[in-house]
C-alpha cells in the first residue's frame, strides 16, 4: 500500500461519522461500514466514487461492477443501482470517498484540455499516483478546515483534470459538452425522474434527446446498461419502496401513485427487485433502521 493511500484512509477514517459523512468541502462525502451489507437499492447520481478500503459490487442494469482498494468509476447519469459491500471488518472498515461533478468546472477544462481515452463505461479504474495525490491533497483540507475556502476549488480542478486524462475521461467530455450524447441522454432521464408514474414512449424521449429513436436506444442502453422502460421500472419501484416506508398503508394506493394499473403485476415485480412482496419488504425496512441505508 502507497503511503498516499495509508493517508487517506487515515484522514477518510477520522472524518467518517456514520455511514454516510457530508463534509465541509463541496461536493465531497465520506461512506465507512464495519460490517457487510445485503444488497442495497439506490440512485447514484453524476459523480465519482473512489473506494479506498474494502469492496464493494454495483449492479448496474445487466452490468456488475467491483470496486477494489485504490480503484473509482464516474457516473455520467442518474443510475438505479444494487450495492453491496463484500469486504469489510472492525479491524479494517470499507471506506469510500463520494464526489459530486462540477460539470460547469468540467466544461471550463475542456477549453484548454486536449482528446481524452474512452475507456469502457462499465469498469471501474485503478486510481493512479498522479490523481491519488490530488485526492490526499483536497482531503487534507479536512484537518485545516480555515484553507477550503481558498484551496478547495484548485484542488478540484487539478482533480478532475486528472480524471480527464484517465481511462474514463471520454465521459467526462461527453457528460459536460451541451451537445454531446450524454448530456442530451441526461436531459431525457430527468424528464423520465419526474414523469416516472406517466406512460413514456420512446420516440417522446428521442425527441427530448435530440436523436433518432435508434440512436437514442443505443446511446441510452450504453450509460444506464438497461432499456428506457427497464430504466423506468426501476425508478419506480424504488420511488414505491420510499413511499412504502414513509406512509405505510394500502399497497394498492402505492402502486397506483407510482403508476402501475395493476396492483398484483406491482406486487409481482416489487418481489423480483426487492426479494420481498411490499408490505412485507416495507416492514424490514422500517426494523431494521440504518441497516437499510446505501453506504457511498
Amino acid at each position: 500500500m502507497s503511503e498516499a493511500l495509508r493517508e487517506l484512509i487515515d484522514i477518510a477514517g477520522r472524518h467518517a461519522r456514520g455511514r454516510r459523512t457530508p463534509t465541509a468541502i463541496p461536493r465531497v462525502s465520506i461512506g465507512r461500514s464495519e460490517v457487510t451489507t445485503p444488497p442495497l437499492p439506490g440512485v447514484w447520481g453524476s459523480g465519482i466514487l473512489f473506494v479506498l478500503q474494502g469492496a464493494k459490487t454495483v449492479l448496474i442494469g445487466d452490468r456488475a461492477l467491483r470496486y477494489n482498494p485504490a480503484s473509482y468509476f464516474i457516473y455520467t447519469v442518474d443510475t438505479p443501482t444494487i450495492s453491496q459491500i463484500v469486504e469489510a471488518s472492525a479491524a479494517r472498515p470499507y471506506l469510500a470517498i463520494g464526489f459530486t461533478l462540477d460539470l460547469q468546472a468540467v466544461a471550463a477544462l475542456l477549453v484548454e484540455h486536449g482528446p481524452a481515452f474512452r475507456g469502457d463505461d462499465f469498469s471501474t479504474s485503478p486510481v493512479n499516483d498522479e490523481l491519488l495525490d490530488a485526492l490526499r491533497r483536497m482531503m487534507r483540507l479536512l484537518d485545516r478546515p480555515a484553507e477550503i475556502s481558498v484551496l478547495a476549488a484548485m484542488l478540484e480542478r487539478e482533480m478532475l483534470f486528472r480524471l480527464l486524462q484517465g481511462p474514463q475521461g471520454g465521459k467526462l467530455r461527453q457528460l459536460a459538452r451541451a451537445d454531446g450524447h450524454l448530456s442530451r441522454i441526461g436531459k431525457a432521464i430527468t424528464w423520465i425522474l419526474t414523469h416516472c408514474h406517466q406512460p413514456i414512449r420512446v420516440a417522446d424521449l428521442a425527441e427530448i434527446a435530440h436523436m433518432s429513436n435508434a440512436a437514442f436506444y443505443r446511446h441510452f442502453k450504453a450509460a444506464t446498461a438497461m432499456s428506457p422502460i427497464q430504466y423506468q421500472k426501476q425508478i419506480r419501484l424504488l420511488e414505491a419502496r420510499h413511499l412504502l416506508v414513509a406512509q405505510p398503508g394500502n399497497v394498492a394506493q402505492v402502486a397506483f401513485a407510482v403508476g402501475y394499473e395493476s396492483a398484483s403485476q406491482f406486487s409481482r415485480e416489487y418481489a423480483r427487485q426487492f426479494g420481498s412482496p411490499p408490505a412485507r419488504d416495507a416492514e424490514r425496512l422500517v426494523a431494521g433502521g440504518e441497516a437499510a441505508v446505501e453506504v457511498i
